[in-house]
């Protein structure tokens, strides 16, 4: 067992993963039939195999050449003062908001579709079956005839319409929360050593999944200090979710830290994304944090993309696949249609990647229109990981539009209350964590942080 995950499973995904970066895998035979010893030889082999030379894509892993191989940002902007504490509340609120209504179809058959059907018309089919409106605006009801046509559920009572008293823990405010306390503690000058240890201090196993756990056990096994090759070991061993949506669900504080400064904001997602995660994991982290960073200031969507946009490698799959969202999105004349071109370009992909999630974020931003609403509703009807893409769109509806933009029937039931699980923030308002990042905005002194 590695990081709870079985080597077999580890070396099923591995292989994925590796032909997903541009390996030529061997065929390997039956894994089942190969014994411990075998698997970890096969694992080796893996692990030392390079991309093919004929591979279209140029995916570096250190942050001087993911930088060298982007656009390069130049946007940098200073955030209304007057406005700024509300739009810190609308992202706070956004992003919860965004969460809950996705989290009751995290699940099978949402996230990869029941066979017959892709996972955004398993939504679809729970939604018409319970009289409410697909995409859904409103949070998911508990009871729908598709339980008894198709055999469809929904998880997470306190999160179903009715229900709802206050935002139930989940990793997507979990990691909100401890961004909150890295900018607290460290500013932006903070190591990947340093996020593992906030981890230790705040996370238990059971909190942390896929990348995460991996590198956290891996962490404890090598006692991580700032050396490449530890960090390597962290980040690479035996973790083949290293291309994972996790750290992509971690960053949205380094954007509200850093409103306004795209290219600073994209910079501290890379510190904390590297601890887990590599090219493709990592860009999307740093995406982003750049795209919530831009709203504060530039109120263009398009815009905002394209700042994004400026901190990857041009040449990377996922700026490739931004790219393709954003052609799909301006290109569909119904959610119906940018749906199905989604999943036919990234179904192969498995529900928790980084790419098909972020390409999902981009094109409901894009079709949503500047509507707070609409977009967080594009968001969690496409499947694949509902919740975080709820969220990630909605906390940068929120940084784009205010709080006001957040309407009442969506944020009243949740009574200003979350729960993280993290000490001090379980329970939590939502409003003193808003101010909690206003304070940390205007009292920081840019002038001595690492850029």
């Amino acid at each position: 067992m590695i990081g709870g995950y079985k080597l077999l499973e580890l070396i099923e995904n591995e292989i994925i993963e590796r032909k997903e970066e541009g390996c030529v895998v061997p065929d390997f035979g039956n894994l089942k039939e190969k014994s411990r010893e075998e698997l970890e030889k096969i694992y080796n082999e893996l692990d030392a195999l390079r991309v093919s030379n004929d591979f279209p894509f140029i995916e570096p892993e250190n942050l001087d050449d993911i930088l060298a191989a982007s656009a390069g940002c130049n946007y940098k902007a200073e955030p209304d003062k007057g406005k700024l504490l509300d739009m810190f509340y609308g992202t706070w609120l956004g992003r919860i908001v965004g969460c809950i209504l996705g989290k009751p179809h995290e699940r099978y058959p949402y996230g990869a579709g029941d066979g017959e059907r892709d996972g955004w018309e398993c939504i679809k089919e729970w939604q018409i079956g319970a009289g409410d409106r697909f995409p859904p605006i409103d949070y998911i009801s508990e009871k729908s005839n598709a339980a008894e046509k198709h055999g469809y559920t929904v998880g997470c009572p306190d999160s179903l319409k009715g229900n709802i008293k206050f935002a139930e823990s989940d990793d997507d405010i979990r990691y909100l929360v401890l961004g909150l306390l890295m900018n607290e503690k460290y500013g932006n000058n903070f190591t990947a050593h340093e996020v593992a240890d906030m981890w230790h201090h705040y996370l238990t196993k059971s909190m942390v999944f896929t990348a995460e756990y991996v590198a956290m056990q891996n962490s404890y096994t090598c006692e991580l200090d700032d050396s490449d090759e530890k960090l390597n070991f962290c980040r690479f061993y035996h973790n083949p979710f290293r291309e994972w949506i996790g750290a992509q669900i971690r960053i949205d504080h380094y954007g509200y830290y850093n409103a306004g400064d795209p290219l600073l904001a994209a910079k501290s997602a890379y510190r904390d994304a590297s601890f887990s995660h590599t090219k493709n994991g990592v860009y999307g982290a740093m995406f982003f944090a750049a795209l919530i960073a831009a709203a504060f200031t530039e109120k263009n969507i398009k815009r905002c993309i394209e700042i994004a946009l400026s901190v990857i490698p041009k040449k990377s799959r996922l700026y490739n696949d931004i790219v393709f969202a954003i052609k799909a999105a301006e290109e569909s004349e119904s959610e119906e249609e940018i749906y199905q071109k989604l999943w036919n370009k990234f179904r192969k992909l498995h529900p928790v990647h980084t790419n098909n999630n972020a390409a999902v974020c981009v094109a409901s931003l894009i079709m949503g229109g500047g509507d707070f609403v609409k977009s967080v509703a594009m968001a969690v009807g496409a499947g694949w990981d509902t919740d975080c893409n709820g969220a990630t769109v909605g906390s940068f509806m929120g940084a784009l539009l205010g709080a006001d933009a957040v309407p009442d029937y969506l944020s009243k039931p949740l009574n200003d209350t979350l729960y993280s699980s993290i000490c001090g923030f379980h329970p939590a308002s939502i409003k003193e964590c808003a101010k909690k990042t206003f304070k940390l905005y205007t009292d920081k002194e840019k002038e001595y942080e690492k850029v």
